[in-house]
């Protein structure tokens, strides 16, 4: 049976489909829109493809994504070189730079370790935050990965590697969001919440 699409169409609906979270039918909905709303948009797309390739690189010292390396938030002569904050992922470091909270360094991961998925703790910039922790004067090093089991199990590894080697390991408080309902949290959360509770 011959295919009833042009080569290029099914090539970008293929594109598409391999991205997390598009599935064939959203793929398809994305080729046939850009075909529908005209060349501009379409080469927009492939421009800033391409620009995405060809400009970006992973900072040196954190890992983060950036144009010039090292990074902006590594260059920045203000933020505290005392504090370490270790996240799986570039959008994390956009979550915590959004809060306004955190002023120190960062080191992405890149990830977090999931034997199902197979990755291992080889697969991620582990080792290179185990040199940079041993040559910098970290006071404190703040584990901020996921509250996930992956998240978690990262963050074991990296207090069990880790050991002594920075005087303060801490991790991220976990709790009860703001304008949340007791009866609809999960009992982990809530467990944690209470476990975590603070003096008033």
């Amino acid at each position: 049976m011959a295919n009833a699409l042009p080569k290029p169409v099914q090539r970008l609906i293929n594109e598409f489909a391999r991205l997390p979270g598009i599935g064939p039918k959203s793929a398809a909905r994305l080729t046939f829109y850009l075909l529908r709303v005209g060349d501009e948009q379409a080469v927009e797309l492939a421009d800033a493809l391409r620009d995405l390739v060809e400009r970006t690189q992973f900072c040196s010292v954190c890992f983060n994504i950036t144009e010039a390396d090292p990074c902006e938030l590594c260059s920045d002569p203000n933020r505290d070189d005392t504090l370490l904050c270790v996240v799986e992922e570039p959008l994390d470091v956009l979550a915590i730079e959004r809060s306004r909270a955190f002023h120190g360094r960062y080191h992405v991961l890149h990830g977090a370790i999931s034997p199902v998925e197979g990755v291992g703790p080889e697969d991620l910039r582990i080792e290179e935050l185990l040199l940079r922790v041993g040559q910098s004067h970290f006071q404190e090093l703040i584990l901020a990965t996921n509250p996930t089991l992956e998240g978690e199990s990262t963050a074991l590894y990296l207090q069990r590697r880790l050991g002594d080697t920075v005087p303060k390991l801490t991790r991220l408080a976990r709790g009860l969001p703001v304008g949340g309902d007791l009866e609809y949290t999960d009992e982990i959360t809530l467990g944690r919440a209470l476990e975590g509770r603070q003096t008033l």
